[in-house]
């Protein structure tokens, strides 16, 4: 009997939505850029859906406020919604006051908040180096540090942190946000080394490719299906799919694992 073949329709067929199993119940999460339609929103319904109690912040007040009514739908009940600039230490301090007020604890917190751009680097200005550094690198500083502080006076949480695969790898016009994410990389090693005192764990996740609308208005087809051709499944990510992983990492299921960057990518070596 011969081999069954393998073929490109099989390797990029979409996988079935995963139901929740409660890895998060009882739990609130708070997770920053969580307005619109990629990893952030996502991360926030699986919270949901696996049982937890969401906040969620961003900067863009009327899509946060729409991403509040979608998970009101999931859940019955509106999450608390923060606008929040993670390049603002004041908001960045209001927006954990808020969820400390309304919750008395933040159990979960996953930086998601990240900004790209593409530039060569002859061609990059120092405001766009600044800009992303500040968002991604220092935005994520910023809030791992509001949240340690309530986490150790609670005695313990997890903290997730949105890296990337070019944390690692090197790909053209993307030396500012490569900086960043291996820069949150190594913030998410060290810091967990000293939370771990404190009954705090703290992990990342680096994706590769995770397909959603606003990515398409801002990159390219080409780009997009170059991209798309180095992933072993042939195809990007769902956003959920990274979500997944962030779950995982927030749950018990990961009690050990601390400090650690997890790939969540197909991409050939």
């Amino acid at each position: 009997m011969s081999e069954p073949q393998a073929s490109d329709a099989g390797l990029s067929r979409r996988p079935e939505y995963v139901p929740g199993h409660g890895l998060l119940a009882g739990k609130i999460v708070l997770v920053t850029a969580a307005a619109g339609t990629g990893i952030g929103f996502a991360t926030a319904q699986r919270g949901v859906e696996e049982g937890a109690t969401v906040v969620i912040s961003d900067m863009h007040e009327r899509r946060l406020g729409e991403a509040a009514d979608r998970l009101a739908e999931i859940s019955s009940e509106r999450p608390l919604a923060i606008g929040c600039d993670v390049t603002d230490e004041e908001q960045v301090q209001a927006l954990f006051e808020g969820a400390m007020s309304r919750h008395g604890r933040v159990d979960v917190l996953v930086n998601n908040a990240g900004l790209g751009g593409t530039a060569d680097l002859v061609d990059m200005t120092d405001d766009q180096w600044l800009k992303v550094l500040d968002v991604t690198l220092n935005g994520t500083f910023r809030c791992t540090r509001a949240g340690l502080r309530h986490m150790r006076n609670q005695g313990g949480g997890v903290i997730v942190n949105n890296a990337s695969v070019l944390g690692w790898r090197a790909q053209p016009g993307q030396s500012h946000y490569a900086a960043a994410k291996a820069g949150v990389m190594a913030l998410t090693r060290c810091a967990a080394m000293e939370a771990a005192a404190y009954g705090v764990r703290i992990n990342a996740v680096a994706p590769s490719l995770a397909m959603h609308p606003f990515l398409a208005k801002v990159t390219t087809e080409e780009l997009l299906e170059e991209l798309r051709g180095r992933e072993a499944f042939g195809r990007a990510a769902e956003p959920w799919e990274v979500a997944n992983a962030i779950v995982f990492l927030a749950s018990d299921y990961s009690s050990y694992l601390t400090g650690e960057v997890v790939s969540v990518s197909s991409q050939h070596a």
